[in-house]
């Protein structure tokens, strides 16, 4: 037999018990693929640097539950808002932090 497919069987063998105990094996996927479909498309409607936010017109947020629509976010480093002016079309990611919804990431629409 191939040593490559033997070494395969060893390893796949290790993670049968796991399976067979009801422990479920979580991939987590870190592919740039992967990133770029949990961020969402927006369109930058105001750019307000001296309270670092910014207002976005955007698609459905669905790790964060939310339709689309027009709202502010605050930013999570205001360096982010010298990347946008208002009219750009962007992709970004949110979350929530406490009672506040703030942006993470933002790139330019592709």
């Amino acid at each position: 037999m191939n040593k490559l497919f033997i070494a395969t069987l060893v390893a796949a063998s290790f993670s049968l018990p796991a399976l067979a105990a009801g422990d479920h094996v979580v991939a987590q996927a870190t592919t740039p693929a992967a990133t770029a479909a949990d961020m969402t498309d927006g369109e930058i409607r105001k750019v307000d640097k001296g309270n670092s936010k910014m207002t976005i017109k955007h698609g459905e947020l669905k790790n964060l539950d939310m339709p689309a629509m027009t709202m502010v976010f605050q930013v999570k480093d205001p360096a982010l808002l010298d990347k946008v002016k208002a009219g750009d079309k962007v992709r970004f990611k949110a979350e929530k932090a406490g009672t506040a919804f703030v942006v993470t990431e933002v790139e330019a629409a592709k």
